[in-house]
């Protein structure tokens, strides 16, 4: 039977998450009805908006409910800045880092290409980890010109944590909103948006084992955003367009059955993801662990593999049985390096050669021995393919 351990790109939907999600679904009602059957579906979306406001530490005022993290880190973007740079146009800068998601890092690009921004990106070492120092330099100097700050809570690729909080009062403290994508984070880690002190903050309902297509955009009370979609304006007027009650009421399901049990079942994984990363290493002693010893997510294991081309990696442990994703994107058949790993100065051949593994609820630990038992002979394989030519 085919073994999935590719929960960070999306898990499976829990059995409690798909009932409620089934029992929602019979709701007839738009929520923006004033009738009967148009308040019962506005009581099923606002007693989700209440019970991931307090798993999130915000305020039910602050959850605005969009299609994932795309939008929301879109919106977030772009809504920052154009409200930061319509009130003072010196203020263009996008501080942020090539380590981000390309759904934080493009909306910053096609504001540079389109809209004057700037973007500049903060160093991070070979781990992933942050420049906090240079960070606080730039601050010093630069700080009139910085219309906000965006920077994931933990990295989607490689798992490694960033602290958050530090870094959204060192820019707090001139002013300046700072937006999180915390996709890969939230529920894995604690997040408390209103300690944060963040402005904005992203998260999606199928990294948790909820449907795809929903998410949130967390949005501080005081905080204005221009909207990128303009209809009917629901949403506080941020996110107009008729609300999906029952897919926001299988969010919330997936976050209350995923919070649970966190404490417990962060260890267990932890324990899980040490077993693999133990195994790999006997078995390719000369691979790297690409976060090395920065603080990352229990449930993510990101390897580079000297001379092996991710794809060939993928493809062989698919056929072997077992899921996983890479470290490198593939666009039209044509083998990329990874972004985030060269912007930890990994080179091309390193960034090309990468593979992701994610643990999630459904994982055991007979998936691990498993796994262990077919790379050996899938690594062997694609050594031998060797890296594409370039």
């Amino acid at each position: 039977m085919p073994v999935y351990l590719d929960h960070a790109a999306t898990s499976p939907m829990r059995p409690a998450v798909w009932e409620a999600y089934s029992q929602a679904l019979l709701s007839v009602g738009n929520p923006s009805s004033v009738h009967k059957f148009g308040q019962e579906s506005r009581n099923l979306l606002e007693s989700a908006r209440e019970s991931i406001a307090l798993a999130i530490g915000a305020n039910r005022s602050e959850i605005i409910f969009t299609s994932g993290g795309t939008e929301s880190n879109n919106l977030a973007i772009k809504g920052l800045f154009w409200n930061r740079n319509s009130i003072d146009s010196n203020r263009n800068v996008i501080l942020t880092a090539g380590t981000e998601h390309h759904a934080a890092l493009d909306p910053s690009y096609w504001l540079e290409d389109h809209q004057g921004a700037k973007v500049q990106l903060v160093p991070v070492d070979e781990r992933g980890v942050l420049d906090l120092n240079w960070l606080e330099t730039y601050l010093k100097e630069f700080n009139e010109s910085v219309a906000l700050g965006s920077f994931m809570w933990a990295n989607n690729e490689t798992g490694v944590i960033s602290d958050i909080p530090t870094i959204s009062r060192m820019l707090a403290k001139y002013g300046i909103p700072t937006h999180s994508d915390a996709v890969a984070a939230f529920g894995h880690i604690p997040i408390d948006f209103e300690a944060s002190q963040l402005a904005t903050l992203a998260v999606s309902a199928h990294k948790l084992g909820g449907p795809v297509g929903v998410g949130a955009l967390v949005v501080g009370r005081s905080v204005k955003l221009a909207s990128l979609v303009h209809g009917g304006g629901q949403e506080r007027g941020m996110r107009s367009g008729t609300m999906n009650s029952a897919g926001v009421t299988a969010f919330a399901a997936a976050v209350a059955e995923t919070l649970a049990n966190q404490p417990e079942e962060e260890l267990r994984l932890a324990r899980l993801s040490q077993l693999l990363i133990d195994g790999i290493l006997e078995i390719v002693p000369e691979a790297q662990l690409s976060r090395g010893s920065a603080p990352g997510l229990s449930s993510n294991v990101h390897f580079t593999f000297p001379g092996c081309s991710a794809d060939s990696l993928i493809f062989l442990l698919d056929a072997a049985g077992f899921s996983v994703s890479a470290g490198s994107a593939c666009t039209a058949g044509v083998n990329r390096p990874s972004h985030v790993l060269l912007a930890m100065g990994r080179s091309e051949d390193e960034a090309t050669g990468a593979i992701r593994v994610t643990l999630g609820y459904t994982s055991t630990e007979a998936d691990i021995e498993g796994f262990l038992k077919a790379f050996p002979a899938a690594h062997e394989s694609a050594k031998r393919a060797g890296l594409p030519s370039k």
